[in-house]
């Protein structure tokens, strides 16, 4: 076996322990430190595939912002952890049975003439995958593309829709109002007579 396979495998083992981790962890923090570190390995393996554009996006986007900001909303919202681990259990036996036929579907192709399929071939000199990947995008792939941003927009704004519907016992702001809002509606002056400090009052009773 080459090096670059048996990197290549370490790399692999290295994300599935991971992401048993990710599912299996009961701190919420720790289970989204595993994800990172899942998503960073994915990313070395692309990088092992000589697939820079791609590697470096995954660590860019998912691990520099997207799982930073569920790091902060985990540790931000207070997480009834038993709550979340209930039915976790119940659902073992079903999923222990996808998990192991997927394994079974990816030794089928790994055994099937394709085990050392992470040695990259050869390119020809000024190639660029970046490129590559581009031009299939943006042509042979553009409708499925601009479907799947559709898709995402449309997810966007039915999130924004639910979040932000009346509910009973939620609190709703009104821009407009906010607007509207005028100083007078915002502070009240009120007159107070004057009055002594404590030590003063204190010292004018002894005296008297």
């Amino acid at each position: 076996m080459e090096f670059t396979s048996l990197v290549f495998y370490l790399f692999s083992a290295i994300l599935l322990l991971s992401g048993l981790r990710v599912i299996t962890a009961k701190n919420p923090v720790h289970a989204a430190l595993a994800l990172v570190l899942a998503f960073f390995t994915a990313g070395c393996i692309w990088m092992l595939l000589e697939a820079e554009f791609l590697a470096i996006t995954l660590v860019l986007v998912y691990i520099g912002a997207v799982m930073v900001l569920f790091l902060f909303v985990v540790m931000m919202l207070d997480i009834n952890l038993e709550e979340m681990r209930r039915g976790f259990w119940d659902n073992l036996p079903v999923a222990a049975l996808v998990a192991t036929l997927m394994v079974l579907e990816m030794a089928t192709v790994l055994s099937s003439g394709y085990f050392d399929y992470a040695t990259p071939l050869a390119k020809p000199a000024g190639y660029s995958n970046t490129k590559e990947l581009g031009l299939l995008l943006y042509t042979d792939y553009v409708y499925p593309f601009e479907l799947a941003a559709v898709i995402l927009l449309v997810a966007m704004v039915a999130a924004i829709g639910l979040t932000l519907r009346r509910r009973p016992g939620r609190k709703w702001v009104d821009p407009a109002k906010q607007i509207e809002v005028k100083r007078g509606d915002r502070i009240r002056l009120v007159s107070l007579a004057p009055q002594k400090p404590a030590a003063a009052k204190a010292a004018e009773e002894e005296e008297a």
